[in-house]
């Protein structure tokens, strides 16, 4: 088995999405970010084709509390996870953060979008977000945070969204 890498990012709850690439992920437990917030935008003003909207990132918040999952994965993802969130093209830039895992801080890797300029999130992707927060049993008051953030209220077709039902399609099948 190849070394393992923690990782942590608050738009990637949702399992389901996440092994679309990164197969060998497995939830190591919930998690609190302190001092940072959730915050959606295109990175240097670019427009997400994928998502049809702003996405993830954090940023440094004095009072502000992420929630979200670490993630534990064989390295040879990584580079299929750095593809997935764009570290080549400058989208996301990978950073080392400290947060809370129940009673245990853990050092993980995230990303960080570089250079983000705001702009809300299609339906569809605070849909994936918001199912991977009941999924993994965020706290509901993180949740009700969640389904209060306005969209672009965009309702085309998404590829990726194709992709994501066929997976949770399979999972319920392969659980059942």
């Amino acid at each position: 088995m190849s070394e393992q890498v923690q990782e942590q990012i608050p738009h990637n709850l949702l399992k389901e999405r996440l092994q679309l690439r990164n197969p060998s992920a497995t939830l190591q437990c919930v998690a609190k970010l302190q001092n940072y917030k959730l915050v959606f935008g295109n990175p240097n003003g670019v427009f997400s084709e994928r998502w049809h909207g702003g996405v993830a990132s954090i940023e440094p918040n004095a009072k502000g509390t992420v929630w979200g999952v670490v993630w534990r994965m064989n390295t040879a993802d990584l580079a299929s996870l750095n593809r997935q969130e764009g570290v080549n093209s400058g989208v996301y830039s990978p950073v080392m953060i400290n947060l809370l895992c129940g009673d245990r801080t853990l050092t993980c890797r995230t990303y960080i979008m570089v250079n983000r300029v705001q702009a809300p999130p299609s339906p569809h992707y605070l849909k994936v977000i918001m199912m991977g927060a009941e999924q993994n049993k965020l706290p509901t008051s993180y949740q009700n945070k969640l389904k209060s953030i306005k969209t672009n209220k965009y309702d085309g077709p998404l590829p990726v969204m194709d992709e994501i039902h066929a997976a949770l399609k399979k999972s319920k099948k392969e659980s059942t």
